[in-house]
């Protein structure tokens, strides 16, 4: 059954019909117009009563597509600011120059791209011209997120620019030596030109949004007003399809980050084909980004276009445009203009006719060349809109042919993002499309020349003029020597001192120790907690009153919990951090908050405590990202280890993270059994990030939820706990007769070696010795160093050799870890070595029973113990099996 106007009841809301004549009224004329216009008229004419009434402020569900033209039309386009002309000649010596500097360098094989600039130029250049502001204005200026393969583009501009020389772009993808370009944005090996990686796609959009939130949150917290700064994230229509490209799309939407603006190469093409070769990437990017709140601008059509639409008076254009997909489209632009004439014009009557009044030279002009991300009025249209626009981050979409003016060989073919080198032949050509003044004697060379139209030229002039006036160069990375003082020992002497019989765990003690530590006058404000929907878990609750949560909106509402002393408090100014359930968005504020000190000359101290399990398995790529930015901070691993976090079973169940983060360089990697541990390491960690002579490095500590009696430190262990091991506690009553092994164990395990010393001395008369290794990874460090030394002519002593030197016996090292993490500093031990892990799968059970089963408890490294001594000859054969007969093993 359907009510009056046709519609079945199972298709209307719940919102009554109070007037059903007058909406009969409305659903007849729409019906009349559809039967006189046609159904097209119909729809444009429903298009723009939404916008009508979008404008008039009446509340609608928003369209999510819109036709498949430009969002601003030439007659709302602002005035360009600028010598066009001047910036095409710009242009093209970068052009020229990116091409030139990927084909010498293919001779030695070492590769570039070409193709993903030469559609992109202009997308950056209108960008640097008019609106990238640089570091020496006013503010920290733009952060600008570089597609990872249009860098040899901006080191082409560096050059025009006087910041390279020929020779380092001759060393592009060369830097064995220590100087040449690495291949794309990396800020670890080109620290004064990149400032943000990306070429690990997905991860550069991610970043971007939460560099754009975190600087919000420094202008909300009071610590520097980043109102003038913008984050431009440059991206491909290809790395839309990572996940992180975009998972956090409506938490800019939902901050309303509109000093963030995301522009998308739309050039049709990913690596291997087109990006939706069946459909058409633009319309869903543009669905998505809209859907979730996005002021989206497309910048698709350059001017020939102009004269097209004009003659489209019956819409069919429009309707060809919208359904032919991106494939297609993509031989348009290789196939000549018959073919476009026979299969693009020839698909309806009315189209055919719009085609018989265009020249073979307006369409092969339309479909070959002219696309709004090539054409600086267009771009500059799109960029002017995205600044002013207010209350939403902007997305441009910007269609380009990827290749553009590299010739018929690269443009828009399947395999020109493989595509090494260009010909003499079409170096030729693209000089002549370009009209650069480079002789064919020049072209002749056995390398194709750079092009440089002189330092006091007016093109070089006018460059440095517009970078003048906007802040100086960009990209550019600046560091400000910023030392924090050192926090009041008071913070600190809690931990040192021990609690007791009082039982703590090792992560709440970490919490302890951050909450003194974001307490102190002079540094208290620049720690930023950082927890994925945790916090309650690591017993960080007791932060919420008195930190608070971060929120652009401060706390709109009465929370649930407001009459208890630990309610959940949401303020503007909130130091937290609490981001949900999403180890990536944590992890992507971590790197904003870690590169502070560069991006905004404010050392910022992160700790970002997570489950360990799901840190570096889940995060790992980003950790990269983390050490390529120079990042300072901690990173914390809670609930670690394979066997402390009791029920949770095998994907919950961490004893790999030290193995995976031993991988990364940058990362400093402690496995703290103590409380008094955690804070030498802490406050160590304080001097090398954050001192006068801070170091691009950060920190993993694994802390664990299983509570213990903290016993106070002893003394002169300091060293020993910052290079990774030292004695804990030392064989009682040992003779030289009597049978000895050292106990090595990190973390937890210490526990179960320190039982293990009790039982091996009462059961068995064995003397032990245990140590605390600290750092397994700091270790291998220093010994992988001195290895280097060697190699050098000098001989120095890895310090775990020295430590253990003259230890009598074995040595058994013990964890809640895979084997193979105690087993990275095997070779460096002189006495014989054995290790005891948790390798295998995790599984829900206690923890006594899971350490049983992976033969780790003090029982299990009794037998290991006995069975290291029987093989020396040092304790009968039998009393290994007497050993596991006794414990039930």
């Amino acid at each position: 059954m359907t009510d009056p106007v046709g519609i079945s009841p199972s298709e209307l809301d719940q919102l009554p019909d109070r007037d059903t004549e007058e909406t009969a009224e409305w659903a007849a004329s729409l019906d009349a117009v559809t039967k006189a216009a046609g159904p097209h008229r119909a729809a444009y004419l429903m298009r723009r009563t939404l916008q009508h009434a979008e404008g008039a402020g009446i509340a609608l569900p928003k369209l999510l597509e819109t036709d498949y033209v430009n969002t601003i039309p030439t007659s709302a386009e602002p005035a360009f600011d600028g010598d066009e002309a001047m910036e095409s000649r710009i242009t093209a010596w970068n052009r020229w120059n990116a091409a030139a500097m990927v084909t010498r360098g293919s001779r030695f094989g070492v590769g570039g791209h070409i193709a993903t600039f030469a559609s992109a130029a202009w997308l950056y250049e209108t960008g640097f011209n008019h609106f990238f502001r640089g570091k020496e204005g006013d503010g920290s200026g733009d952060q600008l997120y570089i597609q990872g393969h249009a860098s040899p583009g901006i080191y082409a501009r560096a050059f025009l620019d006087g910041r390279l020389s020929e020779d380092q772009l001759d060393r592009f993808r060369q830097e064995a030596g220590g100087d040449g370009l690495p291949s794309y944005p990396h800020p670890r090996r080109l620290p004064w030109l990149w400032e943000f990686p990306t070429v690990s796609m997905g991860l550069g959009p991610l970043s971007a949004i939460y560099q754009a939130r975190f600087n919000r949150y420094l202008t909300n917290r009071n610590i520097k007003d980043t109102s003038h700064s913008h984050v431009w994230a440059f991206l491909g229509d290809g790395e839309m399809d990572e996940p992180e490209a975009t998972t956090a799309i409506t938490l800019a939407a939902r901050e309303q980050l509109d000093n963030l603006t995301f522009v998308i190469n739309c050039n049709l093409q990913r690596l291997d084909g087109p990006v939706r070769a069946n459909f058409r990437v633009v319309q869903e990017l543009e669905a998505q980004f809209r859907g979730a709140g996005w002021n989206v601008v497309k910048t698709l059509w350059g001017s020939a276009w102009d004269e097209l639409f004009q003659l489209d008076t019956q819409g069919a254009l429009l309707r060809r445009l919208r359904e032919v997909p991106d494939a297609q489209f993509q031989t348009y632009a290789t196939r000549d203009v018959a073919y476009i004439r026979e299969h693009f014009f020839g698909a309806e009557p009315a189209l055919a006719e719009l085609g018989k009044l265009l020249t073979d030279a307006k369409i092969a002009e339309c479909f070959f060349t002219s696309r709004g991300g090539h054409e600086a009025r267009k771009v500059y249209a799109a960029y002017k809109a995205a600044v002013e626009f207010k209350g939403a981050p902007t997305v441009i979409l910007a269609q380009t042919v990827k290749g553009y003016t590299l010739g018929p060989g690269f443009e828009s073919k399947n395999a020109n993002h493989q595509m090494k080198k260009l010909s003499g032949k079409e170096f030729r050509a693209m000089r002549d499309l370009l009209e650069l003044p480079i002789p064919d004697a020049r072209l002749d060379e056995e390398l194709v020349p750079y092009g440089h139209p002189g330092a006091d030229s007016p093109e070089v002039r006018y460059l440095q003029e517009r970078r003048a006036a906007l802040g100086g160069p960009a990209p550019a990375r600046r560091v400000h020597a910023v030392a924090l003082p050192e926090p009041a020992d008071r913070a600190f002497s809690a931990l040192l001192k021990g609690s007791g019989k009082q039982e703590m765990a090792t992560t709440m003690a970490f919490v302890r120790l951050a909450k003194e530590l974001m307490r102190d006058k002079e540094t208290g404000k620049r720690w930023v907690p950082i927890v994925p929907d945790e916090a309650r878990t690591f017993g960080m609750e007791s932060l919420f009153p008195s930190a608070g949560i971060y929120s652009p909106l401060g706390q709109t509402y009465e929370p649930v919990d407001r009459d208890q002393l630990m309610y959940y408090k949401e303020a503007k100014d909130g130091q937290i951090l609490n981001e949900g359930i999403t180890e990536a968005g944590a992890m992507a504020d971590f790197i904003a908050a870690s590169t502070s000190y560069a991006t905004h000359g404010e050392p910022m101290i992160p700790f970002y405590i997570f489950y360990s399990m799901f840190g570096w398995q889940r995060t790992a790529d980003q950790m990269w990202q983390l050490g390529d930015q120079l990042g300072r901070g901690f990173i914390v691993g809670a609930t670690a280890g394979r066997t402390t976090l009791t029920g949770e079973g095998l994907q919950h169940a961490d004893g790999h993270s030290h193995l995976i983060a031993s991988t990364n360089p940058a990362s400093l990697n402690y496995d703290p059994a103590f409380a008094y541990e955690i804070a030498v390491i802490v406050k160590d960690g304080l001097r090398r990030m954050y001192g006068p002579e801070a170091e691009n490095v950060f920190y993993y500590l694994t802390v664990y939820n299983e509570p213990k009696p903290q016993p106070a430190m002893p003394e002169g262990v300091e060293e020993g706990i910052i290079k990774g091991l030292y004695r804990f506690k030392e064989a009682a009553d040992a003779t030289p007769e009597t049978p000895r092994v050292q106990l090595l164990g990190s973390g937890t395990a210490i526990h179960w070696a320190l039982e293990a010393q009790e039982l091996l001395a009462a059961d068995w008369g064995v003397a032990a010795d245990v140590w605390s290794a600290t750092s397994w990874g700091e270790l291998r460090r220093d010994a992988l160093e001195c290895d280097e030394a060697l190699l050098r002519g000098e001989l120095r002593t890895p310090y775990v050799t020295r430590a253990l030197e003259g230890a009598p016996g074995p040595v058994l090292a013990v964890s809640d870890w895979m084997r193979q993490v105690p087993d990275q500093i095997s070779q460096w031990v002189e006495q014989d070595y054995s290790s005891l892990g948790t390798d295998g799968f995790g599984l829900s059970d206690t923890r006594e029973a899971a350490r049983r089963h992976f033969g780790v408890d003090a029982q299990s490294i009794v037998v290991a113990a006995l069975a290291q001594l029987a093989r020396r000859g040092e304790v009968k054969a039998e009393a290994v099996a007497e050993a596991r007969q006794r414990y039930g093993l």
